[in-house]
């Protein structure tokens, strides 16, 4: 079996730390895992389908859709203050540094990155922060639409290239960027932030066998505990892990037919 962190490997250095912390979840879990690089731009909905998934980030949106469901494992709690000690993350949407721009409302009528239209952080959540706004003044609201960029990593580059003017960053990315890329993060101000909302959960695939599933799951419990991990946490800006359910993950879909419901089916 295979496991990933692609999602929120926005580095080498963050890659390397990820590597690490699930070749010592499969090892305690006593699971054949093995940890690949799966890098941009293959796309993560051929991950997430692969029948020997063991452990891989999901976003929560295609995974609240997915028929069948992949196994829900446990999501990460960011250490950061803003998560409250929670699992969950939003959407900082961002500007570059040296702009004019002091709130959201300037980066209408810009250029307007996104990673993929099946993401939650890249797409949908802006999308409902965005469809009031819509609503009120009419779309569209940007002069163009950047993408599909497929990494928040590619989205930050394009913003501090002066390819876009503003675009939308996954939090606990973005915060993993300001620890091991601060002179890419130090070129990016955010102007506005969506609601938290669940993380992207770590998930095996749905045929998973019940009993290899319940043991990554004690094992990524056991992160948190573990002396040996204290600087993997520390450079994964990790708290610990959670048990977490599948419906938590079912108002994602909700929001996503809310902005539909405002009239704001794409961002535009």
């Amino acid at each position: 079996m295979i496991a990933s962190a692609r999602m929120y490997s926005v580095n080498a250095a963050t890659a390397a730390a990820w590597r690490t912390l699930l070749e010592w979840v499969a090892a305690r879990a006593g699971v054949a895992c093995e940890v690949i690089d799966y890098p941009p731009p293959q796309p993560l909905s051929s991950l997430w389908a692969r029948p020997d998934l063991c452990c891989a980030f999901m976003c929560g949106y295609p995974f609240a859709r997915a028929l069948p469901q992949p196994t829900i494992l446990a999501a990460p709690v960011p250490s950061p203050s803003r998560y409250g000690g929670r699992p969950v993350y939003g959407t900082d949407i961002v500007v570059r540094a040296d702009s004019s721009f002091a709130r959201l409302d300037d980066a209408f009528g810009r250029r307007f990155a996104y990673t993929t239209e099946d993401s939650q952080s890249g797409w949908h959540a802006p999308r409902l922060l965005f469809a009031p706004h819509a609503r009120m003044r009419g779309h569209p609201l940007f002069a163009a639409i950047v993408g599909p960029l497929v990494t928040p990593r590619d989205v930050a580059l394009a913003i501090a290239g002066g390819d876009a003017d503003a675009g939308p960053l996954d939090s606990y990315a973005h915060d993993l960027m300001r620890l091991h890329e601060p002179a890419l993060a130090t070129q990016l101000r955010v102007v506005a932030t969506t609601p938290l909302t669940p993380i992207p959960p770590l998930v095996g695939a749905p045929s998973m066998a019940a009993s290899d599933a319940r043991r990554m799951t004690d094992a990524l419990l056991a992160v948190a505990g573990a002396p040996e991990l204290e600087r993997l946490r520390a450079a994964l800006l990790l708290r610990a892990f959670a048990a977490v359910t599948a419906a938590s993950y079912d108002g994602l879909v909700a929001h996503a037919s809310e902005a539909d419901a405002l009239g704001y089916p794409r961002i535009a």
